[in-house]
């Protein structure tokens, strides 16, 4: 028994959600005791309710709205080096299910059991972010657990999410074992360079793996722009699927030049194409120019960041909508995505039918979707899915 866990209680009549399965318990509803507010943000504490029922071992942070998240059912759960090994031999055990090889998400946070904590893994080398006070105070247990569980060449922390500052951590980029030379991600039969210690978020965007695998299908032969194309893995796997001609479009010079390396390594060099500059903006421009594409990718970073943002976020999704729909060429491709978790699927899909619209343009939706199953969803947790793509034809 861990003697040392002090039991925090929720307040009478706020246990419904936890009773009900929900992983998170809330500042307001939990008894904010002088002891539990003196507690360092991060400790593992255990949650009662006023009637005495056990609801577990959480991670706690009296600083932060989600005060506590549910690490195991057990309220004496070691939550130790191998409780953590355990639980990512869990998650490293459904991935293997569902992959050939070892390039994916290993963990996804609360659908993994292990909440506010996310695990890219690169063949021999890991990504991992801690968004949590609990996760960054558990990360020496959780690298101990790594190397026992997969014996990584290297793993880097990428502890540059906005999120953390609402737990009061900094964020950082840093290696934590090992080294991250070289690291590169398989992804339907392609290859591509990932920059752990320099590139955005983990380095790569897993989520949107069978999107690409299904926009490439559609390719052959045709001009493609990938609009807001971060590395290229939209747009380069179109070239290798026989494209006849790429445009890269990013404001990123970094994320451009991997772009280039990778249609290198790919062999499509001679097909790919990079232009800098503000994806909206440029689009505009070649709307005015008259341009067109076979297949058309915009896959741009949130638009609304926070619920308030959300108005403006769905009139930019429709403008891009009506931007990318006119630039599709008759009989063309559209595929149109969202990574804001506060603009709803359906939501998303007004603003890209009005879009569409705007252009002036008929369209047929052939697959609407989300992240790919390496990012499952915990049930009681719907605004974590955060992931919408539509793919359009547009006679």
């Amino acid at each position: 028994m861990s003697t040392d866990r002090i039991t925090l209680r929720l307040q009478p009549g706020r246990d419904r959600r936890i009773k009900a399965g929900h992983p998170w318990a809330f500042s307001n509803e939990i008894a904010m005791t002088p002891a539990a507010k003196a507690l360092p943000p991060g400790s593992v504490v255990r949650l009662e309710g006023d009637d005495g029922v056990k609801h577990g071992a959480f991670h706690f942070n009296p600083h932060s709205l989600i005060a506590a998240r549910r690490l195991s059912a057990d309220p004496e759960a070691a939550c130790d080096a191998g409780w953590f090994r355990a639980r990512l031999a869990e998650a490293l055990a459904l991935r293997e299910k569902l992959f050939d090889a070892p390039h994916y998400r290993l963990v996804h946070a609360e659908a993994d059991g292990l909440p506010g904590l996310v695990i890219d893994r690169y063949g021999d080398v890991l990504a991992m972010q801690a968004n949590t006070a609990g996760m960054e105070a558990a990360t020496p247990l959780i690298v101990e657990a790594l190397t026992g569980l997969l014996g990584p060449r290297g793993i880097v922390a990428r502890n540059d999410s906005a999120v953390r500052g609402l737990e009061g951590l900094a964020e950082e980029t840093k290696l934590l074992h090992g080294d991250a030379a070289g690291t590169a991600v398989e992804e339907n039969g392609r290859r591509f360079p990932v920059d752990l210690l320099g590139g955005q978020k983990t380095g790569w965007f897993f989520d949107q793996r069978e999107h690409r695998a299904r926009v490439s299908r559609l390719a052959a032969g045709a001009s493609v722009l990938d609009a807001f194309c971060h590395t290229g893995g939209f747009g380069i796997g179109c070239a290798v699927a026989g494209a006849a001609k790429v445009t890269l479009l990013d404001r990123s010079e970094h994320a451009l030049a991997t772009a280039q390396q990778a249609a290198v390594l790919n062999g499509v060099a001679d097909r790919v194409t990079t232009q800098r500059g503000e994806a909206m903006e440029a689009l505009e421009r070649m709307v005015g120019a008259g341009q067109r594409f076979g297949v058309v990718v915009t896959d741009p970073p949130a638009f609304a960041k926070t619920r308030k943002d959300q108005p403006a976020a769905l009139r930019a999704y429709g403008k891009l909508a009506r931007l990318a729909a006119t630039l599709v060429e008759r009989g063309g491709f559209l595929f149109i995505a969202s990574c804001s978790h506060h603009v709803g699927p359906g939501e998303f899909a007004d603003a890209v039918a009005w879009g569409v619209h705007r252009a002036r343009r008929e369209a047929r939706i052939l697959h609407m979707g989300g992240a790919g199953p390496d990012h499952p969803l915990h049930p009681m947790l719907p605004e974590s899915q955060y992931l919408k793509g539509m793919l359009l034809h547009l006679p």
